[in-house]
């Protein structure tokens, strides 16, 4: 800031003579229409002044107090709060929460019921492109495990949609999923061991399973999706670990 300071200084004085100069002073008129020519250009002048004045207030703001630092959750029907009023989802109370703790930062979200990574590998450009993020919340797989995915597929989509976010020079923080039991343990555990993985090769931030500590008497109906009463404890799992992210 301090080497800049200099140039800036010499812009704005710059512009100010060029402003004040655009409008010739009548210093050699004659007769009655002369003071009408000066009032004329003092008013022109006068009228440039608030024009600087927004320049010099824009100039000299905090970078961060031009535009949010966004947060984008990338994600399926956890994300995007299936079956209940946006007001009570995990996402909103993320927002609410980084309001009155990080003022700063916005969270948008970008989460699409029944989403597979195959959608997030197709959808992950615009949406970098749309919401330009500081940080990216991945919460995808879930509906790969439930549809018997190949864990490959999944897996290769997952680090489609990392890489893409980091190469944008956003942070990334991935959540972490598990499937049922019902699903035999070797395809639960395969599963499960994609994010970690993940998580090393590109030495990013997980949340091991985001719906660690929900009770039983938390779901729906469909006993899949959290209910209302879950989205706390959920939200708070996630800020545990986007703290480290927001500085």
């Amino acid at each position: 800031m301090k080497h800049s300071l200099p140039k800036t200084c010499c812009a704005i004085r710059l512009l100010c003579c060029s402003v004040l100069a655009s409008a010739p002073i009548q210093s050699i008129c004659l007769g009655r229409s002369a003071p009408r020519a000066l009032h004329s250009n003092r008013s022109r002048r006068f009228l440039f002044f608030p024009l600087i004045l927004t320049l010099l207030f824009t100039l000299f703001l905090p970078s961060g107090a031009h535009a949010a630092k966004n947060i984008m959750v990338f994600g399926d029907s956890l994300s995007a709060g299936y079956g209940l009023a946006i007001d009570k989802s995990w996402v909103h109370l993320l927002q609410q929460e980084l309001k009155r703790t990080q003022s700063g930062f916005k969270v948008v979200n970008a989460s699409i019921s029944g989403e597979t990574t195959t959608g997030g590998k197709q959808r992950i450009a615009n949406a970098l492109k749309q919401f330009k993020p500081k940080i990216v919340i991945v919460e995808l797989g879930a509906n790969d495990g439930l549809r018997g995915t190949p864990i490959k597929s999944m897996e290769d989509n997952l680090d489609y949609i990392i890489r893409k976010s980091l190469g944008t020079g956003a942070k990334v923080l991935l959540l972490g999923m598990k499937l049922p039991p019902n699903y035999g343990e070797a395809y639960t555990t395969q599963f499960s061991d994609v994010y970690p993985r993940l998580a090393n090769k590109h030495h990013i931030l997980l949340l091991p399973f985001l719906l660690e500590g929900v009770k039983p008497d938390q779901f729906q109906a469909d006993n899949l999706h959290p209910n209302a009463d879950a989205q706390q404890h959920i939200m708070l799992n996630v800020m545990q670990e986007l703290k480290h992210l927001l500085h």
